[in-house]
């Protein structure tokens, strides 16, 4: 997929704010500091469109990032960060919870999770939140060029195993520095678009 246009039309924290034109929609979630905006700079080949923080939690918005006018990439704030209040914390909860809810262009969310270590508890409830609500997730792990080629295997099975993943077609091991699983990532976003 060639990126021709990129543009950040809409910022949400409710259901009114929505964009109304009815292209599909892929959600990003995962945790604070499991590098979403590097994901989606990577995606779109630009290196500071999407802002990384320095302080995990800052996204606290849904951001709709539209790519090429044919589709959204949906990013979200970041959950599991011990730092951010409880009250936010909810806040966020709630914001997610309402959009996987109603929205009907929702085609599919990307969850991101951190290839150097064992999927955290929030990730496991994240995965099988998704899971109850019947929406299609492919997991995302990314950071995948921190670790040893020899460790690929045993950190892919331990995220499969970790997240009771039934097809491993639906992990894409992925690197903002090495480009690998970019092209994965489009051929998924593809399957729903045609």
């Amino acid at each position: 997929m060639k990126i021709n246009k990129v543009d950040l039309p809409v910022i949400a924290v409710r259901e009114s704010q929505y964009p109304t034109d009815n292209k599909p929609e892929f959600l990003l979630v995962g945790r604070s500091n499991v590098g979403k905006s590097s994901f989606i700079n990577t995606l779109i080949n630009r290196k500071n469109f999407a802002r990384t923080s320095a302080h995990p939690g800052k996204t606290q918005t849904l951001n709709f990032y539209q790519i090429n006018n044919i589709f959204y990439l949906v990013d979200v704030p970041g959950y599991g960060y011990a730092r951010v209040q409880k009250k936010l914390k909810k806040k966020f909860g709630l914001i997610i919870e309402n959009y996987l809810e109603v929205r009907q262009n929702l085609k599919m969310v990307f969850m991101l999770v951190d290839f150097r270590h064992k999927p955290t508890e929030d990730d496991v409830l994240m995965y099988n939140f998704l899971i109850h609500y019947n929406i299609p997730v492919t997991i995302v792990a990314t950071k995948v060029d921190k670790v040893s080629k020899n460790n690929h295997e045993k950190n892919k099975k331990q995220i499969i195993k970790t997240l009771k993943l039934e097809n491993e077609e639906n992990l894409i091991l992925f690197s903002t520095i090495t480009k690998i699983g970019k092209q994965e990532t489009f051929d998924k976003i593809d399957s729903y678009l045609t």
